[in-house]
């Protein structure tokens, strides 16, 4: 069976936090995951203060689709008008009743998508692009022809799930990012640094969220 063909298979943690059993991992923070993609994906991609009309997010690892959903409800706020376009790889997708339950603990995502089955999807709304690659990102990334203002790296663990942050697709990151485009995560792997140093990203390691001490930061140079 292909990669692309896999539904992701979780556990959940307190009733809420979903956990991936392939990776032993949460798909987002047991602490807070609105607060965790505040601090990490937007503000470590200096948003909102940079959305503008036809901004690209790109994202490795989709998940539940929390990222997507507080990335268009920051650019609805921010007044900057236009349209939000959003390109996330993933390999595992969740059951849409799986996604429904995880996202159902947070409270204020756009309405107008909650009781949507927007993924697995290609899904245009009138301020927003939204589309869902399927697949290993090893093998969907090189072929995409996109460039992104900014990127979520978004994966599971690299210490539970290294082929996610390899050079090689590190390599390809950059390759598919906008002059000036950024990228932010929650890890601060070395290996993770140096593949995006080595890619051509000027690389900064800053304070993490909640119980990480630290996070990465990285702009294309």
């Amino acid at each position: 069976m292909g990669v692309q063909d896999q539904t992701a298979q979780i556990e959940w943690r307190d009733g809420l936090v979903p956990v991936s059993t392939r990776f032993d991992d949460p798909y987002f923070s047991l602490e807070n995951g609105m607060d965790e993609t505040r601090h990490v994906f937007l503000a470590g991609n200096d948003l909102p203060a940079r959305f503008a009309d036809d901004f690209h997010v790109a994202e490795l690892g989709f998940g539940t689709g929390l990222n997507f959903l507080m990335a268009l409800q920051v650019f609805r706020a921010c007044g900057c008008g236009g349209k939000l376009r959003f390109t996330s790889f993933e390999a595992y997708p969740m059951a849409m009743a799986d996604l429904h339950a995880a996202l159902s603990a947070f409270e204020g995502l756009p309405a107008d998508l909650m009781q949507t089955e927007f993924f697995p999807a290609n899904l245009d709304g009138p301020d927003f692009e939204l589309r869902v690659v399927l697949g290993d990102a090893r093998e969907t990334l090189p072929d995409w022809e996109g460039r992104a203002d900014a990127w979520f790296l978004d994966g599971f663990s690299p210490a539970k799930n290294p082929e996610l942050w390899s050079t090689e697709l590190m390599a390809q990151v950059a390759r598919h990012t906008a002059a000036g485009g950024t990228a932010a995560t929650y890890t601060a792997a070395g290996f993770v640094r140096r593949g995006l140093q080595d890619a051509g990203f000027d690389v900064n390691r800053v304070q993490g969220y909640g119980r990480k001490r630290h996070m990465t930061r990285a702009v294309l140079t």
